[in-house]
């Protein structure tokens, strides 16, 4: 039996599936389609019976969309006999052409996300210029509708300590990570395809929380059940993939562009993120407060180590950053515009957690047999 809370929300999703009916001859565009957030839209777009083409890079590995498939259906290679698959990078323009014959919805997802030195060129050039050549093949080929998944870091911060609204802009300084300004590059292009008339609209997301990838985005519930012992003071915005997924299919479907929308279901401690996790793992929480300082030391120290030994840091500058402060974020803007309810972050902890064990139970007893 599968986990109770990884079922479809039937009553939640009756909105999308009646769009759906209407729009199940259109065909869509999704890039980054193998990663957290898209396999979950393919995974909702192939149960409400969309017509979806998929892009991956040629030396992708698919495994890992059926795996999540499999978490909220019996027949996940059922369902993934809708998604044509189409090898292309976003960097190749040919490629990224020809997989735009047809099409008549694009879903942004894909990005290089890192916070490693040695990865912020690609990164730069990939989110930024790739964003570039999607955008402009779109207007080119006539694509009439437009969502991209861009990120809570290309926006400012609220004032006198207040949440980050759709209406606080992006703010030069030094603090800003790569990535966010590979992000905001990214919505920049965008932004430019409406002003020359793309039907766009983009999500800004705040921390993804889904299962899966337990290595990558989903590392955190790993960390907690390994033993993490520590903790920092700061805050952070955190949302369900599921819902991001949700708001993006609504926002397309009743044809809301021009426009941007925070999605963030709730703004937590670390301590009662890691403190939810533990509970539902059955692990200890993280008990060990770290003072703000900490963090910067041991990037530093680790900055040294890295360069004597020429390997891949622990830690990094903007790592640490992240780290030490406080974000937070409203929804009202995307809860006002779609009367969107978020799922509370507790229970996708717990449905996240329900699947993290399920699966190391089924590893042991495929170990076991093996030994047998």
């Amino acid at each position: 039996m599968r986990p109770s809370g990884t079922k479809i929300r039937n009553e939640c999703l009756c909105g999308i599936a009646i769009f759906a009916r209407q729009n199940r001859f259109t065909m869509i565009l999704v890039t980054g389609g193998t990663g957290l957030l898209g396999s979950h839209l393919l995974f909702e777009l192939a149960r409400m019976g969309r017509k979806v083409r998929a892009i991956r890079r040629e030396s992708s590995d698919t495994s890992m969309v059926r795996k999540v498939f499999s978490y909220y259906c019996e027949n996940p290679d059922e369902l993934l006999e809708n998604i044509e698959w189409f090898d292309a990078d976003l960097m190749d323009f040919g490629a990224v052409e020809d997989s735009l014959e047809g099409i008549r919805e694009v879903y942004h997802v894909g990005a290089v996300v890192s916070f490693y030195p040695a990865d912020h060129k690609a990164m730069l050039k990939v989110n930024i210029e790739g964003t570039a050549n999607l955008v402009n093949l779109s207007m080119e080929k006539g694509v009439e509708k437009f969502c991209y998944v861009s990120s809570v870091a290309t926006l400012g911060r609220g004032e006198n300590g207040s949440p980050t609204n759709e209406e606080d802009f992006w703010v030069t300084t030094r603090r800003n990570t790569i990535y966010g300004i590979s992000k905001y590059g990214a919505e920049r292009e965008v932004w430019r395809g409406m002003e020359e008339g793309l039907n766009a609209v983009i999500v800004n997301p705040s921390f993804i929380l889904g299962p899966g990838f337990w290595n990558d985005n989903s590392g955190l519930f790993r960390l907690v059940w390994e033993g993490l012992k520590y903790y920092t003071g700061a805050v952070n915005g955190y949302v369900d993939a599921r819902d991001i997924v949700k708001a993006m299919i609504l926002l397309m479907d009743r044809n809301i562009f021009n426009d941007r929308f925070i999605l963030s279901a709730e703004n937590i401690t670390y301590e009662k993120l890691f403190g939810a996790m533990a509970k539902y793992l059955g692990k200890p929480a993280p008990s060990v407060k770290i003072p703000y300082i900490v963090p910067s030391l041991i990037w530093r120290l680790d900055a040294a180590r890295t360069f004597i030994t020429r390997s891949t840091p622990f830690l990094t500058k903007e790592m640490a950053h992240t780290m030490r402060q406080n974000y937070s974020y409203t929804n009202e803007k995307i809860r006002k515009t779609l009367d969107f309810e978020f799922t509370p972050l507790e229970q996708s902890i717990r449905e996240i957690c329900e699947i993290y064990l399920k699966e190391k139970s089924e590893k042991r007893k495929a170990k076991s047999e093996i030994q047998k």
